[in-house]
């Protein structure tokens, strides 16, 4: 029987793709957003009393004082609080009651995993990281990076780039999740870039939500389960392997560097991706062709400590092409270079889990400080002197069409 035309040329509409919290990562329909009393005087005369919030206190350890929370129209940007005729602006997530960044759900939303093992460096990597794209890099791609929230504001300036920067310390070790009854505190960051080409056009804007588990947290099987949300949810990771924790590279480092702790209370590089991989290959959602379909940048960072060891030419031993997009070809240069470097360290296992389980990753070889620290944890008398350290943040924004990208690969 032939199905009539009508109805052959009917189809029912797909459901809007539904969005991702960048405080608890819970996804939720745009339709779902709350919202929150700004307990100002409205013009009726009535105001709302503040409180703390049960939910949010739970959720995220908030115990603020705030207006209440009602539902509205989500797709909408601002509603009229139904106890005291207040319009408001503050948009809440359905699920942790987290205040949402301007422009949540009418601009993209990628949410950036950064993993890796105890004592790999993984804060003093994410605080120059982002120093150096509000800075040098973000001039490079003509983008702007700013904080999208006043706790991140005031959060990265004193814990993270005032002590590092100003006072030369080394940041503290990250806290577990397994402390906090398993809440993450997330950096949200406003990612601002021009596009390139015959007629300027207005910047594309980007919020990016910076998620530092723990190296605790990836010790066990449960404790990596801890952060199953936050990982599977992630549109990009940045997996930190340290290379003075595999056997090869330890011997090889430069005489007087600080080297990671060994023992029960570590990991191996490969322990960490191979729980890691377990985790993502148990969500049926990131898979495509039975491979992880999750970009990963797997950065080995203090690369200071084997700048005698690389070959000369080595496409380690000169900076990165300085034009606004990133380029393929001297990645790849790169991720050549590191796969050889695996083999001096002892590192095979690591490219063959990664080749056996993953679409789409991609090897870099970084310095955040640029010289190895003194030995009580403070930065050298050179000075901070970042090496790369942008590559593969900007490799992950170019998978994810935040970037434009020069050549293919």
């Amino acid at each position: 029987m032939r199905m009539p035309l009508l109805r052959k040329l009917t189809r029912t509409p797909l459901a809007p793709k539904p969005l991702t919290c960048p405080y608890c990562y819970e996804r939720f329909p745009i339709r779902d957003i709350l919202f929150r009393c700004n307990t100002r005087m409205s013009r009726t005369g009535r105001r709302c009393v503040a409180k703390t919030d049960g939910i949010l206190e739970e959720r995220t350890g908030n115990r603020r004082e705030l207006g209440p929370v009602f539902s509205a129209d989500g797709r909408k940007t601002t509603a009229v609080c139904p106890d005291c005729a207040s319009e408001t602006r503050y948009r809440v997530c359905p699920v942790c009651h987290s205040q949402l960044p301007t422009q949540f759900g009418l601009v993209d939303n990628l949410l950036i995993a950064m993993v890796g093992s105890k004592d790999s460096g993984k804060t003093v990597y994410m605080t120059v990281l982002l120093h150096e794209v509000m800075n040098r890099i973000g001039a490079r791609l003509d983008a702007s990076l700013l904080a999208a929230d006043e706790h991140t504001l005031s959060r990265f300036r004193l814990n993270y780039e005032e002590s590092l920067y100003a006072e030369r310390r080394l940041p503290t070790t990250t806290t577990s999740a397994g402390t906090r009854d398993g809440r993450v505190d997330p950096l949200v960051f406003r990612f601002s870039v021009r596009r390139n080409g015959p007629i300027r056009q207005a910047p594309v804007h980007t919020l990016l939500s910076f998620f530092d588990a723990a190296g605790e947290d990836l010790v066990s099987q449960e404790s990596v389960d801890l952060n199953t949300r936050y990982l599977a949810n992630a549109d990009g990771v940045l997996l930190l392997l340290d290379p003075l924790q595999m056997p090869g590279a330890r011997q090889s480092a430069a005489p007087d560097t600080r080297l990671p702790g060994v023992g029960a209370r570590y990991d191996t590089s490969v322990g960490v991706l191979t729980r890691i991989t377990d985790m993502l290959l148990s969500q049926p959602g990131l898979l495509n062709r039975g491979l992880i379909d999750v970009p990963v940048a797997v950065v080995f960072p203090k690369l200071d400590a084997f700048r005698h060891r690389l070959r000369r030419g080595s496409p380690l031993t000169v900076e990165p092409p300085a034009g606004p997009r990133f380029d393929v070809a001297d990645s790849l240069d790169v991720h050549t270079e590191m796969m050889g470097l695996l083999r001096d360290w002892d590192g095979v296992q690591i490219d063959q889990v990664m080749a056996n389980n993953y679409r789409r990753y991609r090897y870099f070889g970084v310095s955040a400080l640029g010289a190895n620290p003194t030995s009580d944890a403070e930065v050298a008398q050179t000075g901070i002197q970042p090496y790369r350290v942008a590559d593969p943040f900007v490799w992950l924004l170019s998978e994810l069409g935040a970037v434009g990208r020069e050549g293919r690969g």
